[in-house]
């Protein structure tokens, strides 16, 4: 029971920040794969960028999509130029996405590859147990 109305539990995204973070997913994809850019590392390299997962803050107005390089090289050059040409994907955004406001969007590096990986390698470095019958 909560005793105070300061209190708040910790909970996770709400069903529509799930759902609208991946409606904007959806629209940075489509919007990489076209490659309507003036940015020539970007139109050279959209195909490479791959964006997991969009964040959205409760009240709809930031979001955070989470990307990295296949192969992993030029992630910070690739970050630079996602970020310098947000204004595009937020333009495509507006008009693709019913919103009240069309969020603020911020690319940042996606550790999860690393993090599974890491935790993938560690696994298999387990030895192996004889099962006795």
């Amino acid at each position: 029971m909560i005793k105070n109305h300061q209190e708040k539990k910790l909970v996770g995204p709400t069903q529509r920040q799930l759902r609208v973070g991946e409606q904007l997913r959806h629209v940075i994809t489509d919007t990489l794969s076209r490659g309507h850019f003036h940015d020539e590392f970007l139109i050279s390299n959209a195909g490479l960028v791959s964006v997991s997962e969009v964040r959205v803050s409760p009240d709809m107005k930031q979001a955070t999509a989470f990307a990295t390089m296949v192969g992993g090289k030029n992630l910070e050059v690739a970050l630079a130029s996602l970020n310098a040409n947000a204004d595009i994907f937020q333009r495509e955004i507006g008009r693709q996405v019913r919103m009240k406001f069309t969020p603020r969007l911020k690319f940042v590096e996606d550790k999860l590859f690393d993090s599974a990986s890491k935790i993938d390698a560690l696994l298999h470095s387990l030895p192996k147990t004889i099962e006795t019958e």
